[in-house]
């Protein structure tokens, strides 16, 4: 069987306070977008364990930490039944991007193996579960524009389309820290929330919906800045870092040119919801 996780983007992303369990509460409003993983899982005929291979973008972290195999090992703990699975990744979202892919490819390895080996497992269950992997990772089991509380994972589905505008998805390979990113940031109420932003019209996001983390990467990474400021000189009506990086989006009115003069090792991609 094979599937296709797809990526994120953070539409705001306010950073409120830090809790007793050491997460902090944000709110955000993810929304999916249209550049995929592929995985395929199989089971093998005769193995004692599970097999995992990649393709496409290499992936850094080591086999046991990917959050494929711990979504397998997190069901298998509880079905003991779970089978010794082949799972191959090919990876094309960037990672460590702000962009969920790795949570992508979690969220999606456990509902393939709910609806491969019928398991029963509802869409609350699955979230239990997803959860376990990551913060952002229920989200994927929705994957439907949310709006987003908690640690991420109080999900609110919201009506907001922007199927009229077509995405522009940077990345400059800047790795940032999500864990350095969070103590560079001082939490605090907004100033306005973002359901209140979003149902404005989308002229005055510019203005108005922020990434907490936009101020403190971007001073420690000018470059990062510097795409969210070609974006707008490009034609953006929006444009915003994602998650903590480094992946900075533009939404562009779908029939307008695009002239983009990024440096040839960047990660650009033009999509269309």
């Amino acid at each position: 069987m094979v599937v296709f996780p797809n990526c994120k983007i953070n539409l705001g992303l306010h950073i409120i306070r830090k809790r007793s369990d050491g997460f902090h509460d944000i709110e955000t409003i993810f929304y999916p977008l249209p550049l995929y993983d592929i995985l395929e899982i199989i089971e093998p005929a005769a193995q004692k364990d599970i097999a995992f291979s990649t393709s496409g973008i290499p992936i850094e972290a080591t086999t046991e930490n990917n959050l494929c195999i711990k979504a397998w090992r997190l069901l298998q703990k509880d079905f003991p039944s779970l089978p010794p699975v082949q799972m191959h990744l090919h990876k094309a979202i960037p990672m460590a991007a702000g962009l969920g892919g790795g949570s992508a490819d979690g969220a999606f390895v456990l509902q393939l193996l709910n609806k491969k080996f019928e398991l029963g497992l509802t869409t609350q269950q699955l979230n239990r579960y997803a959860l376990q992997l990551g913060s952002d990772c229920p989200f994927f089991i929705i994957n439907k524009p949310c709006f987003a509380t908690g640690r991420g994972e109080i999900l609110e589905e919201t009506s907001i389309d922007l199927g009229v505008y077509k995405f522009v998805i940077v990345n400059p390979g800047i790795h940032v820290s999500t864990k350095d990113a969070f103590s560079m940031i001082t939490p605090g109420p907004p100033v306005k929330d973002i359901k209140r932003i979003i149902a404005q019209s989308i002229d005055t996001w510019k203005d108005e919906l922020k990434n907490d983390f936009e101020e403190p990467i971007f001073a420690l990474h000018p470059e990062i800045g510097m795409i969210k400021t070609e974006l707008y000189k490009t034609g953006a009506v929006y444009a915003s870092m994602s998650g903590s990086g480094s992946t900075v989006y533009g939404i562009v009115e779908k029939e307008k040119p695009l002239q983009l003069a990024f440096p040839s090792h960047y990660f650009v991609r033009e999509l269309n919801k």
